[in-house]
Order: C-alpha cells, then structure tokens, then sequence
C-alpha cells in the first residue's frame, strides 16, 4: 500500500492537468507548509497536485484534455505566390509581349492586371521584400546575396525580428511550402551543416524543394528537398528543373489534400525561369522557330502596339528612345541576326514552358475543388529582364557575367544546341532592352521602369469581383505580405518566438479589388529605390531618378562618379508621363530639390546608407566557413560541398597533395572537383594516368598529364599551380607531378577571375553534377583506388 501511495504521490508531482471533477482520493493542500499527503488514510511526504486539485488514479473516472490546434480563421484562402525571374514588363502576352503566358492570362481574366507594379531591380533584394513585406534594405538584402557587404542593410541576413509571410501564417495554421528558388540565404550558410535558421525552414517554411543561390542549371540542377541534397535527374532521363518543381509541388498539394483537406496552404513557388542559363526543353524551342526574325527593333513597336491594345499603359503613352550604344537590328549582318534570333527563340520558349508548368499547379488545385478560395499571386519577373548576357549573348553566362566575351562566330557552333545541357546560355543586351518596352533600361537599374516595373496579376473568385479589370494603382513588392494578411483576416504580429518583430513597411492591396475601385488613389504614396548607388524615390505621382552612369552589362568595372554628389538627377510627372519620357528637371528644380531630400529621408529610415556603387569588387567580402584557414584535408568519398565552404583557387596559387592507393589493374576516377562542365577543374586517373583539367569557363580547356598508368600501390599526386598576379583572371603556371617527378608543365593565358561556379560543389572521390570535360569521363566517375588523404594549400588572394 504504501508503494502505491508514493506512485500516487510521484503521479501528483509530474502531471498538471486534473478535472475538478474528478473523485478525490488523494487528499493534500496544495502549496501549505503541510509536508503530508493523506491516501486511504496514511500521512506520506507530500508532493501536492501543482493545480491544488484532485488526483483520480482510476482514468475510467477522468476526463483527458488535449491542448488546442492552431487554426486559422473561418474561411481564410489558400495562397499560391508566385515569381519568376528576371522578366520585365514587356515579356509576357498578357501585358502585351510576343511569348504567349496563358496561365497569367487566366489568373488576370479571373480577377486583376496591376500595370504600376514594382521590384527592386534584383533578385535577392526583390525575395526578401516579397516574404517579409519590409523593404529590402530593412530585411538585409540591399544587394544579393554574393555581394553583402555586412552593413545593416546589406548583410544578407532576414533576421528573426523579420518574420516572413512563411512564419506568420504557419503560426496560424496554414501549410507552408517553398519550391524553387531561393537566393535568400547567406552563401557562407549554404553547407548542409546548417546553421537553417536562414534556409527555407528557418523562415517558416515546412517543406523547401529548390535551390539555394541565384540561378542553377535545370538540366542538373544543384537541388535539395529541405537540408538534403538529391539527384533526380539521375533516375528521369531528360528531367528538367522547370517540370520537376511543378510534379513535385502538385505530388506536395495532393499529400496535404489527403490528410488534412481542409487545411489552408501557403505555396511559394519560385522557378528558376527565366533567369539564365535558359534552358527549356527542345518540345518548347521548336515553337518558336522563327518567331523573332524581325529582330528586337520591330518587336518592340509590336509589344508597344498590343500594350495600348489591352490597355495595359495610357493612349498617350510614349515609346522610350532606343539607346545609342545598343545597335539596331538592321545594321547587323547575317550572321549576328540569325544568333540573336536563335537567343530570343529560346529565352522565350523558357517564358512560355515556366508558365504552362505553373499553370499545371494552379489545374491541381482546381482539380481539388479549391480555387474559389484560393488567393493566387502571380508576378511576372522579379526584377527587369536581364541585361547580363553581354552585349552580344553568350553560350556560358558566367563568361559573360565576369566580362568574358564569346564571339557570335564562336556562340554559332553551339546554335543547334542553344538552351540544351552543353550550354547555359543568354541573350543580347538588345533583347533584355526591348523587353523591357516601353520603359527604359532592365534588371540592376533601380531608378527606371525598366529595372523595376513588373507584370502582375491576382485573383480570388468571389472577393476580387472585377473579372478582367485593370488597377493602376502605384505598389510594389512590400505589399505582397499585408495583403496576404488581411485576406486571410490575419493581423501582423507584434512579437513571434518571443522576439519583437519591426512594422510591416507594406500596404494592402485588397482596396483594389472591388467593383468601381480603379480610380481610387493609391495607399501607397511615397517608395524609394536603391541598387548599387543607382536611386529613385516616387511621391504622390512624381519621380527622381538618378540618371545610371554605365549600363550594368559593363559589371562596374570602369570609373564611377562620386556615390554621394556625382549622380545627375531626372525628375518625371507619372499623371502625365507613364513611361518616363519626358524629362523635367530642368523645368522643376524645387520639386526635384523636394523630392531629393525626401529620398535622404527614406535612405535614413530604411538602412540605405551607405551608398556604394561597386558591383564586382563587392565579391568575396562575405564571411567564410574557410576564413582563417589556407590548408584543407580530406579522406574518403567526399561529395556536394559548397564552393562558399572549399578552398578557393581563384586569383592565387595553390597546391593539391592527393595520397592514393592503385588496385591491381590500375585505378580510374575522380580526385577531386570544384565545378564542372561549365567552369572548374578536376585531378582525375583516367586509364590509371594522372590528369588535372582547367575549364575556363567552358570557353577554353588546358590541361596536364601524365605520360604513364600509374602502377598498382601507394602514390603521390601533386598539381601546383603558381599565380602570376596581382590583379583578378591572371594566368599562371601549373606543375603536374607523381612521387616527387615532373609529369607535366604548362603555362596559362588566364584565368577565371571572380566566380568559379554557382550550381556545382567541390566533389572527392566522386563527381556529382557535371564533368568537367565531357570528352574525358561522365559523372559520377568514383574513383576505383583508395584515396588515403586530399591536401589542398592555398595561398593569399593577389588582387
């Protein structure tokens, strides 16, 4: 009895939660100086109910509890957000463009078309808007995430008093998933160590399938689902990315749609299209043959035609001039215009492929009988088109974003191929410019419409009621969340995990949606621009704008002005001017003064300063999981680390020590990797000899090795390369050499001088995405021999 009595007794001291209705048979007064409980009439040491109620210790007589669910409020939508990729405002059919979008145009049909909707010019800081609903600078993300420079409002990190969209409404309730791309993270971050309180899950979101910087390939893509890496394309013969994330958020709506129907889900999707490389499918490509003959001077009198046609910019609009230093279509040859059309073909078939895959996720949910409560945001673009293909295309866009330049000669051998896996191709600066019609200037240039002015639609059947309607109302990407929020009858939260969070900076939209709001005046009246010291700040109809110094395709590379005091400045009547034509500085000096000065105050509020308009030597300025450390050492089969996480071999010399062992009948494989078909090396055994390969790029090879297999047994492999800098993309010279003698010696023109690659990692033993040449090995070309110890030694930058 009296061991029961003290189980009861130890049952009082651990549970809380006891009916008051319950029959008492344990008796005590919770909290009184009384060190006794009574059970069946023995005094034991008490350990008092900690609720001072009644213990029942027969649960036939007890009433259990569960602590509540967390729902969201009656009737709150399903939200389908989503964003492409570098695509300006004069892509897309249903604001006018060539490439026919029907999933944007059902979604405008069914609800709205937004035709003064704005980004920030670039894709990090644009995300971090769009999830947070505060501004770029106060989420961190006054730049992407390769160029943070760890100022407050450039430092790359959404911190935790920034909840996201994700956070918010997965503390209510809601499902939440993020497919595609991310670029939302710290690069130093991207190792699958974690820490993921800056990775999709740490922001809220339960399910991620994507990637995690700014493009990727979508043939191969560097892919994971949650923290872990997979490899799908191994087991889908001609899987791409693009097609990929749809099967696999239509497979993630179906298991949501099983279990809990209805629970309300928030779906981020975020394709990689049409971010370069360009890569549709051959099915896509061929649809466009043709299509762009006319060239990029003709198509924008037609995109500018069908805009007033659909009433997507005012009659009165004006075509912005076309620049002088991008040349007209008919002064090129032959040759340029059948490349360029070829460009075009395939930047459009991506257009148009991401749209039809996105519009097979919007179909499951209709299929699921849930589409009149879904809230579905669709944004064309996240910045302008892209402007960093160079000024004539490239068939390796990180060649042609580090000023490597690939002749149309040259990018013709690859014509038949364009878009395919051999290539990560771009297009013409002239392209992205037309785009972009009728506004000037594209993607990186803040303070012009055509860096930040986006195609966007929204419906909700039954709570957007103007079917097919235009607002013209003046938002931009912050307003996203708020929006959200209030349809879901959700308020911002003051606090979240205990953290106090800062003000939503946005506004909603849902004022537009009903009948007769066209003409309402805009709840946003005043938004400020920034990138790279290039500004704007809009005001109750009016903009100042920074006149950009340089196009961005020419990466910052020559003299910039003062950030400060060295801009000019154009001021611009929005009520009269939609396009940004005609020029009134001159004619309004107080109002731009006005508006000048306001800027200075935005800036202040919002983390801008300080201004910086460096672009490529901003860089490498990040934190690094390799800081401090100039030699790294490996065993074993080593695969999918980061290039933010791997010794570094740009701009210096290095020094890569493998110690092996050789089976009988000679060894075969992979050393180690950084980087693949499309920029990198590799030390590799290939019919036992020693190779090291370079790849500039995919532009050029150079190679070394050795003369003989190397005979079964213990080896040492070294290739030591020594840099001839200082200064970026300098040649050297590297030494391939086996137990201690020469085997190979070669000197090198160049090197890659600022990014090695984005989508590839650094492999031992194995290589998990792309060979870095073809003609040698196909991955995953594990090496057959023991690999007993990787050194690699680097020495210090020469920049």
């Amino acid at each position: 009895m009296k061991t029961r009595a003290y189980l009861a007794v130890l049952a009082a001291s651990c549970f809380s939660v006891f009916p008051a209705a319950a029959q008492q048979q344990v008796t005590g007064t919770p909290g009184a100086p009384s060190a006794t409980t009574t059970i069946d009439g023995q005094s034991l040491p008490a350990a008092p109910p900690p609720f001072g109620g009644v213990i029942n210790l027969d649960a036939q007589h007890s009433t259990p509890w569960w602590p509540p669910t967390v729902v969201p409020p009656k009737g709150a939508p399903n939200v389908l957000l989503i964003i492409t990729d570098d695509a300006g405002y004069g892509v897309s059919g249903t604001f006018g463009g060539l490439i026919p979008t029907p999933t944007l145009d059902q979604i405008a049909a069914n609800g709205l078309r937004y035709t003064q909707f704005h980004s920030t010019a670039l894709c990090s800081p644009t995300r971090a808007a769009l999830i947070t609903g505060r501004n770029h600078h106060s989420s961190g993300f006054g730049v992407i995430a390769e160029q943070a420079t760890g100022f407050p409002g450039y430092d790359s990190i959404i911190g935790p008093d920034n909840a996201t969209i994700g956070n918010i409404l997965k503390d209510h309730g809601y499902a939440t998933s993020w497919f595609g791309k991310n670029h939302n993270t710290p690069t130093y971050a991207y190792s699958t160590s974690g820490p993921f309180d800056q990775w999709p899950s740490g922001m809220g979101f339960d399910y991620f399938y994507g990637f995690m910087g700014g493009e990727t390939n979508q043939w191969t893509p560097w892919l994971f689902r949650d923290h872990t890496q997979i490899f799908p394309w191994r087991d889908q013969p001609g899987y791409n990315l693009v097609t990929g994330m749809a099967d696999d958020a239509i497979t993630y709506l179906r298991q949501i749609d099983a279990v809990t129907p209805e629970k309300p889900f928030l779906l981020y999707y975020a394709p990689g299209a049409t971010h370069a490389p360009h890569h549709p499918t051959q099915e896509w490509i061929d649809k466009f043959k043709g299509k762009f003959d006319m060239g990029w001077n003709a198509m924008r009198d037609e995109i500018f035609a069908n805009q007033k046609r659909l009433g997507v910019i005012p009659e009165k609009a004006q075509l912005t001039p076309w620049p002088d230093d991008l040349p007209k279509w008919d002064t090129l040859d032959a040759d340029s215009k059948k490349m360029f059309a070829r460009q075009a073909e395939v930047f459009a078939a991506y257009v148009a492929y991401a749209d039809h895959e996105i519009g097979r996720v919007v179909d499951e949910v209709r299929r699921q009988g849930k589409l009149d409560n879904t809230l579905i945001i669709y944004i064309e673009g996240d910045n302008g088109t892209s402007a960093e293909g160079s000024t004539i295309g490239t068939a390796f866009d990180l060649a042609a974003i580090q000023g490597i330049n690939m002749p149309v000669a040259d990018q013709l051998k690859y014509y038949d191929a364009w878009g395919s896996d051999v290539t990560t191709p771009h297009m013409s600066v002239a392209w992205s410019w037309a785009f972009d019609t009728p506004f000037k200037w594209t993607k990186q240039i803040a303070s012009h419409f055509g860096g930040t002015r986006q195609g966007m639609a929204m419906s909700w059947p039954g709570h957007i009621t103007d079917k097919g309607g235009i607002r013209s109302q003046f938002h931009h990407v912050i307003d996203i969340v708020p929006t959200i929020l209030e349809a879901a009858g959700i308020e911002a939260p003051q606090t979240v995990n205990g953290i106090p969070q800062k003000p939503i900076e946005g506004t909603s939209m849902a004022y537009t949606w009903a009948k007769g709001s066209a003409n309402v005046p805009s709840t946003r009246t005043t938004q400020y621009f920034e990138m790279f010291g290039d500004r704007a700040i809009y005001h109750d109809g009016w903009i100042a704008s920074t006149t950009p110094p340089a196009g961005p395709w020419l990466l910052g590379l020559g003299k910039l002005p003062d950030v400060l005091d060295g801009y000019n400045w154009e001021l611009y009547d929005l009520t009269k001017d939609f396009t940004q034509f005609d020029d009134l500085a001159a004619k309004e000096p107080a109002k731009l003064k006005e508006l000048q000065d306001l800027f200075l105050v935005e800036a202040a509020k919002y983390h801008v300063f300080p201004l910086d308009n460096r672009v490529a030597t901003r860089f490498g300025q990040q934190p690094s999981a390799t800081a401090g450390r100039d030699t790294f050492t490996y065993t074993g089969q080593l695969s999918g680390l980061p290039p933010s996480a791997a010794p570094s071999p740009l701009n210096r010399s290095y020094t890569i020590t493998a110690d092996i062992e050789v089976p009988e009948g000679g060894g075969e494989g992979v050393i180690n990797t950084l980087g693949g078909r499309f920029g990198g090396y590799g030390l590799y055994l290939l019919k036992g000899k020693p190779v090291f390969t370079y790849n500039l790029l995919g532009l050029e090879r150079f190679r070394w090795e050795g003369t003989d297999g190397l005979t079964p047994g213990k080896h040492s492999i070294v290739f030591d390369f020594a840099y001839d800098g200082p200064g970026f993309g300098k040649g050297g010279t590297g030494v391939l050499s086996v137990d201690g003698t020469e085997a190979a010696k070669q000197t090198i023109p160049h090197t890659i001088p600022f990014v090695a690659t984005i989508d590839e990692s650094f492999d031992v033993g194995i290589d998990t995405r792309s060979p870095v040449d073809d003609n040698d090995y196909q991955v995953p070309f594990r090496f057959t021999g023991t690999l007993d110890k990787l050194t690699v030694k680097v020495g210090p930058p020469q920049i």
